[in-house]
Parts: structure tokens; sequence; C-alpha cells
């Protein structure tokens, strides 16, 4: 089974029942897809690689401790958050998206697979970001494929804790997007921990596993106003 044969190459412990439980995630993933859009995933082995295995290797960061409250800022489809929580079931998790229909669909996978212990959001990630009951209460955040990393560090930093990680998968242009990143990570109180680079088990694509610290309060005024980190990105 190409999903326990990932996991095994990841070196990542997990339950006997786990595989089965991705089974139904990816069904229900396949079926709901066909009302709403979720992915364009929808083959088995890709859902089981480009999905599961995808953010399954943000657990190769070390960032992610016993316990920690972790929040997936525009889930989506409940990636990375949710398979990350299916193997650590210790984390606390929130998962944040901004349609409301995403979540009724992560709600029903969680119900489905036996997991009554996450946190639903439906709300932009700008008006979460300033709300007091998460604004700063998160030791992890973790990201894929949601925005370039000038407008992620505005989406996601609000909800980190003084000292805490946000561990975000990327891809080829990392270099680039850093670069570009300087002047957002100097304002948000973000700084570079570690990059590091790999592959998933079965795909030959390049990934990057970025993790930043939050070394400093988020000034009051961030995250701006819904869709201005967008078109004015912190440059």
């Amino acid at each position: 089974m190409i999903l326990k044969e990932g996991l095994d190459k990841l070196n990542i412990k997990y339950d006997d029942d786990i595989i089965d439980k991705f089974k139904i995630y990816k069904d229900l993933l396949i079926e709901w897809n066909e009302k709403i859009n979720l992915t364009a995933i929808t083959e088995e082995n890709e859902v089981y690689i480009k999905h599961f295995l995808d953010s399954i290797s943000c657990l190769l960061s070390d960032k992610i401790e016993e316990n920690a409250k972790v929040i997936d800022v525009g889930t989506g489809a409940g990636f990375p958050g949710l398979p990350i929580k299916m193997i650590r079931k210790d984390i606390k998790l929130t998962l944040l998206d901004s349609l409301n229909k995403r979540i009724n669909f992560l709600k029903e996978v969680c119900d489905n697979i036996g997991i009554d212990d996450v946190e639903f959001i439906h709300s932009r990630a700008e008006d979460g970001g300033k709300n007091p009951d998460y604004r700063q209460q998160f030791d992890v955040v973790v990201s894929r494929a949601v925005a370039n990393l000038t407008v992620l560090l505005e989406y996601t930093t609000p909800f980190l804790k003084v000292g805490g990680y946000m561990v975000c998968l990327k891809g080829p242009s990392l270099d680039e997007e850093l670069k570009d990143a300087k002047k957002a990570l100097e304002v948000l109180n973000m700084e570079f921990v570690e990059d590091k680079e790999f592959q998933i088990p079965f795909d030959d694509r390049t990934k990057r596993l970025l993790i930043l610290k939050k070394i400093g309060d988020t000034p009051k005024k961030y995250p701006r106003k819904a869709g201005k980190p967008t078109k004015q990105p912190l440059k």
C-alpha cells in the first residue's frame, strides 16, 4: 500500500488503523469534490502522495512539540493540518478556512474518522488574525499552497505566540520568495530558522520545508483589511 510505504520511507510512526482512516478521508474527498471544488487531484495514489504524504512531511520538522496548539490557516480540504493531526493525535488542531462548505466537509471527515477534538473556524485569515480569541494564541502555524511567502506571512503570523513557529511547505521558488519577503519578515517580527530540502516518496518533485520563528509581537495594524495583503504586499 503506497501510503504505508511512504510513511515508512519518511520514518513516521503511526497507529495500525491509520491507513483505513486515510482511505475514508480519500473517499470523502473524491465524493465531495463532485459537489464543491476541493482539489484537482482525484486519482487514488496521487491523493495519497500529493496530499497526504506531502502534508505529513511537515513532521520532518521538530518544531511541532507534544500537545502543541497548531493552526492551519487557509486549510482548504484540510491540508496540511488534518493529516498531521491524524498521525499526531496529541496536538490541539484548529482549521481555518473562508469557505463554509469546506468547513462542513472537514467536519464530516473528522466525524467519519473519529476525531472529535478539532476546532473549526469559518473566517478569512485577515479577520481571524484580529480576533483576540485567536490572535497570538498558537504554538505553530502550518500552511501549504495558500499564497506567496510575503502575503502568507501577513495571513499567518498574527496567530502565533511569540516564540512560536511557522512550518510551511514550499516549492523550488522559495529562494526568490525569501528574498522578496525580507521586509515582511522584519515588520512582522519573524526570523529564518531552517529550510529543509527533501522529496516526497514516489514523487520526483523537490520540496522545501521552511521554518520561521516569531521573535516579537505582531504590530497591531497587521493583518490589514481583507484583500490588502494580496493587493499591496509588504515590500
